[in-house]
């Protein structure tokens, strides 16, 4: 029965397809919600990371594979965890941390920019993301989009808590 249970977990694995941009204009303005953001990880290496998120009074621990080769799509599972569980977590975790305003901006259907504003150590950094169905989903990119920077790791949040 577990091993049965094992492989319909795997069946279902999610996955995660997002573009990155640099960001060169305002966007406030367009914002539907705010959000502050601390993160930090617990495990980080060349296949996975493991990453744990507070944000307000909710918390979740995300597990993220590295990225296919000639690929933006990743494994990715997230799961919602006791706000005391995470503080009491923060102690195991690996030094450093992200801590960012990420701010909600609809965009063309479905579809929403998450631009992260990043406070102290990497302050002044502002990046847009977009997470799309596909590869190839067409959007339409708004003025405030600078640079994209997708697939380089210098931008990925588990390099920023260095």
């Amino acid at each position: 029965m577990a091993i049965l249970e094992i492989v319909n977990f795997t069946e279902k694995m999610a996955k995660e397809i997002e573009r990155k941009f640099l960001v060169r204009g305002e966007f406030r303005h367009l914002a539907i919600n705010e959000l502050m953001i601390i993160q930090t990880y617990l495990s980080i290496d060349p296949l996975k990371s493991i990453r744990l998120r507070i944000t307000g009074s909710n918390a979740t621990i995300t597990i993220k594979s590295k990225i296919k080769e000639q690929s933006i799509t990743r494994n990715e599972w997230e799961f919602p965890i006791p706000l005391s569980d995470a503080e009491e977590m923060l102690d195991l975790c690996i030094p450093g941390r992200v801590v960012k305003t990420r701010f909600i901006i609809p965009a063309e259907g479905k579809l929403k920019f998450e631009v992260d504003v990043f406070h102290e150590k990497n302050e002044g950094l502002i990046i847009a993301e977009i997470e799309l169905s596909t590869e190839d989903e067409e959007f339409k990119k708004p003025e405030w989009l600078g640079e994209e920077v997708t697939g380089r790791p210098e931008y990925y949040n588990v390099n920023l808590i260095k």
